[in-house]
């Protein structure tokens, strides 16, 4: 309880002192009164964290074994599927970045561990990839709009070589979006 009164004084005593010698200061220098936000310095870290993640994976991606999604594909982790067909399977992220999240993946990565790697054979499941978020925007009731996204590489923030859309929606989206 004394250290909380002590930072409050000293929080006065500063700001007063900050108020006091404005007039030292060089004309339109601003003097923060207060720290940032909590929620701005957790996203700082997250962003640094996701950063992290994306040059680790980036590391081992073309050499890498099965990922996650292979795993979520042949059953092995569960997901919330929201669309599968034969080639593509569409479930919930888990940390989801909007009301609606939706990851859409083809079955068979194929080399396909980034949309840098795709070759004229990938043409066809590109396609089938796009029709498939149109089809979960759908069923998502996303009528009013939605964004589709794709991270590749590590500077983009691909944490998992495996191609993958991100289908994003269900609020109004800002832009620029990076």
């Amino acid at each position: 309880m004394a250290t909380r009164a002590a930072a409050a004084t000293l929080t006065a005593a500063t700001s007063s002192l900050i108020r006091r010698s404005a007039s030292l200061r060089p004309h339109g220098l601003r003097v923060p009164r207060r720290l940032p936000p909590q929620r701005f310095v957790r996203h700082i870290a997250s962003s640094t964290n996701e950063e992290a993640a994306a040059k680790a994976a980036a590391a081992t991606a073309d050499t890498e074994g099965p990922t996650i999604f292979d795993k979520i594909i042949a059953k092995e982790i569960p997901s919330s599927i929201v669309y599968e067909d034969d080639k593509v399977l569409a479930f919930r992220d888990i940390n989801p970045q909007a009301p609606v999240h939706v990851l859409v993946i083809p079955k068979v990565r194929d080399g396909l561990t980034g949309l840098s790697k795709a070759e004229p054979r990938h043409v066809e499941i590109l396609g089938q990839l796009l029709c498939a978020v149109k089809v979960v925007a759908e069923k998502e009731g996303l009528a009013n709009g939605y964004r589709v996204v794709i991270n590749n590489g590590p500077e983009g923030c691909q944490s998992v070589y495996h191609l993958h859309l991100h289908v994003l929606g269900g609020r109004q989206m800002k832009w620029p979006a990076g």
